[in-house]
């Protein structure tokens, strides 16, 4: 005699609220820090010149008013599809909700095939293999983990922040000599000219995409305790010590490295390790590796959490909103997202992908403060009680004119 199958459950699964403070900053600053110090500075470099390390500090702070714009919205509205409920709340249109959508899968796509992509460079210590290969292995297998648990990716994620923080500060150590010649040399760092602003301005703009990340975090709204707490503390910490790392290391390395070896380097970390005659080999590329690697497994978390946001509001096929009833995780939707990054890892090269995403990046965030700048008008006329988390209305205008501002100094 057969056993009947147990009833259908009355509502779908849920995601599972496991992820508290720690887990998530780690979470939010593995991928902002893998993704700009270990293969940005030496772009950011060649367009900025001795003011990378200012165009790195000029970044932050505007990635940090958006930010805030994230704090509020996320104790508004603890959704999985984060920008787009955003939007979808302001515009109360899903046209336009669908528009950002679109672009937010893009975004996080192509920003993971970038960081997968950048991986060649340290790949190259230790074997000699055609560009794509190494970040198409790194997208099928961290497809494969992103699949499971989520606290098992995100227990990942904050390991691997965990050690490249630790790359970061042994490169650091490695080249701090140098910051004893800034006193004389403090005049270079300063742009002079209208050249050296523009170059300037296009050096943010790139190391914008450094930055990106902290949106991330406000995907994870469903499977964080204490929402309304936890997240926008995580946010602003994690754009925070971004900066900080950013400055200091971008500052390090145009004072020890010549500016033409430097923007010209695939992997631009290893210079301040070979001048302080310690050499990069296996050891400091691993770590290199382990950070590019904690950026991948991040957005595809991040993909998959959209796409299950959005078939959650009806904007994407329901069938990518299927929760996997053991691990509770949007198993399709992951696979969908790690299919099309693969994709794109091995058809397009690295800072193309950077700054495609870097401007449509742009786009959504000028999108999400003027939505919050709609929400707090709206909410202003109702005469409706504040949210948890309420930032000034100058901060979303300031957000979205940053973006703007940032957008058209790449065109």
């Amino acid at each position: 005699m057969k056993t009947p199958a147990p009833p259908a459950p009355d509502k779908p699964l849920a995601l599972r609220r496991t992820l508290g403070f720690w887990l998530l900053f780690f979470y939010g600053i593995g991928i902002i820090v893998g993704a700009g110090i270990y293969v940005l500075v030496g772009a950011v470099a060649a367009k900025a010149g001795m003011a990378a390390p200012l165009a790195f500090l000029l970044a932050g702070v505007l990635a940090a008013l958006t930010g805030l714009s994230y704090a509020e919205l996320v104790t508004r509205m603890p959704e999985a599809s984060g920008a787009v409920a955003y939007v979808h709340a302001a515009a109360r249109h899903p046209a336009a909700a669908r528009l950002v959508g679109l672009a937010v899968l893009l975004i996080a796509i192509a920003s993971g095939a970038s960081i997968a992509r950048g991986s060649h460079g340290y790949i190259q210590r230790f074997v000699d293999v055609p560009d794509w290969l190494p970040g198409a292995v790194l997208v099928a297998a961290f497809t494969g983990i992103a699949c499971l648990r989520v606290e098992m990716g995100a227990r990942l994620a904050a390991l691997f922040g965990a050690v490249e923080l630790g790359g970061l500060l042994f490169a650091m150590a490695a080249g701090a000599g140098a910051l004893g010649d800034l006193p004389a040399r403090a005049g270079e760092i300063a742009p002079h000219g209208l050249a050296a602003w523009q170059g300037l301005a296009a050096g943010a703009f790139l190391a914008f995409f450094a930055f990106m990340g902290f949106e991330t975090l406000a995907n994870m709204a469903e499977e964080t305790r204490d929402v309304a707490r936890t997240l926008p503390r995580a946010i602003v910490a994690a754009i925070a010590a971004a900066a900080v790392l950013y400055g200091l290391v971008a500052l390090i390395a145009v004072l020890a490295v010549p500016l033409p070896t430097l923007s010209a380097s695939a992997a631009p970390l290893c210079l301040l390790l070979d001048r302080a005659n310690i050499p990069c080999g296996s050891g400091f590329a691993a770590v290199a590796l382990i950070a590019l690697s904690n950026g991948v497994i991040i957005e595809l978390m991040l993909v998959a959490r959209l796409l299950y946001g959005m078939a959650r509001r009806g904007l994407a096929s329901r069938w990518l909103g299927a929760v996997n009833a053991r691990s509770r995780v949007p198993v399709r939707a992951t696979i969908a997202g790690g299919a099309a990054m693969l994709l794109l890892v091995v058809a397009i090269p690295f800072e193309a992908l950077a700054g495609a995403t870097s401007a449509l990046t742009l786009a959504v965030f000028c999108a999400v403060n003027v939505s919050l700048a709609a929400l707090k008008w709206r909410d202003r006329a109702a005469g409706a009680a504040p949210p948890p988390v309420r930032v000034p209305m100058a901060v979303p205008v300031l957000g979205a004119a940053a973006c703007l501002g940032l957008l058209a100094a790449a065109l």
